[in-house]
């Protein structure tokens, strides 16, 4: 099998993303479409592309990946994508005057390089979580954030953000309504981890295999409490108003026979004020499941989930309202509203800062001990 170093991995993976440029935007009917290009076409790009080119707000106009195979896949599922453009160099995508915005949906390690550059080519993006897979790399992320055009609109996938029943739930806190807040939770608790009974044939662990199945190596993408338990420390940030100051906790790796990643973690955080927050989170939960978030205040609890929110007031008294669809389609059609509506926004430096928090976590399981938020800064 012929492999592929990290240099060219880098130098290869993109993708397309839709973007409308004002002169354009508020034009015709027909060029008030944001030109995306998307800038990795493995499952999660082209599932989140085909939500974009559904959306007649938006246009297809290039693809871009390393591997043949996942471009071809991209033309065949990503509908207009067999028209479009493709590119093996994502720096030939960036460097196309009529793509108006990119969808980064690479390899977690490669989120710095590639959002780096989609600044420099003043671009709109949507980049897919977290910001990066080490301290080092996500400090370069949100120092390009900080340097981009303020008119442009930067969004990251931490999709609760945009979600109605997150809104909705936040609102409630905001309000005052939850009374003062005393603690948060959040359960990762999922699937995940493949046995050898349901993983015949294990790929070798060559260059190419790891960047391929790049969600099975801390290198390639934090670990499974970056890459995945981002979106439950950032709901915990998000609703607290700020990043932790510190964390420890446990976890390890029981049974996972592929990877370096480990399986389990349990994280304590402890925000401003005396404010904590848990993390609980598994990938062992083989056919189970429980994503979610709950929020213990002095008049009462919530608890936000991707489906639904419920808002526990008294012993008999319920407010419980269900999600109409993925909120992934809530954060695209955010990411659309806003480059149109010239009301842009830049969720860079936030999304580094969850990013952080789950690095923090796991920096206190490596070390065995308590770990502040200066000294995991100082670790890079």
């Amino acid at each position: 099998m012929t492999t592929i170093s990290r240099r060219s991995a880098v130098a290869g993976f993109s993708s397309g993303l839709l973007i409308v440029r004002p002169a354009t935007a508020f034009g015709s009917q027909a060029n008030s479409a944001v030109s995306l290009g998307i800038i990795g076409t493995g499952g999660r790009g082209r599932y989140v592309g085909t939500l974009f080119v559904k959306d007649p707000r938006s246009r297809l106009a290039a693809i871009c990946d390393i591997f043949p195979d996942r471009i071809d896949l991209a033309k065949t599922q990503v509908p207009g994508a067999d028209k479009a453009r493709s590119y093996r160099d994502y720096k030939e995508l960036l460097a196309a005057a009529d793509i108006d915005a990119v969808l980064i949906t690479t390899p977690v390690f490669l989120h710095p390089e590639h959002f780096e550059a989609a600044v420099s080519a003043n671009k709109h993006i949507y980049c897919e979580k977290p910001a990066g897979a080490d301290v080092p790399g996500v400090l370069r992320l949100m120092r390009a954030a900080r340097r981009a055009d303020a008119s442009k609109t930067i969004i990251f996938g931490f999709q609760q953000r945009f979600g109605p029943e997150y809104l909705a739930a936040e609102k409630v806190l905001r309000g005052g309504q939850l009374g003062e807040l005393l603690m948060m939770k959040s359960f990762w608790m999922v699937g995940g981890v493949r046995f050898p009974s349901n993983l015949p044939n294990v790929p070798p662990a060559t260059e190419e295999e790891k960047i391929r199945r790049w969600y099975s190596w801390r290198a390639t993408s934090g670990d499974f409490i970056v890459e995945q338990d981002c979106h439950g420390v950032d709901v915990l940030n998000w609703f607290a108003q700020a990043h932790p100051l510190k964390a420890k906790g446990t976890g390890g790796r029981r049974k996972r026979p592929y990877g370096d990643n480990r399986d389990h973690y349990n994280i304590t955080y402890e925000y401003p004020g005396g404010l904590v927050g848990w993390l609980l989170a598994t990938q062992l939960a083989q056919n189970f499941g429980d994503v979610k978030e709950q929020f213990f205040g002095t008049l009462g609890t919530l608890e936000t989930a991707r489906g639904y929110y419920r808002w526990m007031r008294g012993r008999n008294d319920t407010v419980l309202e269900k999600a109409r669809r993925d909120i992934t389609a809530d954060a695209v059609e955010a990411f659309l509203e806003k480059i149109l509506e010239g009301k842009p926004v830049n969720q860079g430096v936030m999304a580094g800062e969850s990013t952080l928090t789950s690095l923090l976590g796991r920096l206190a399981v490596d070390l065995g001990r308590e770990v502040t938020w200066e000294e995991l800064l100082a670790s890079s």
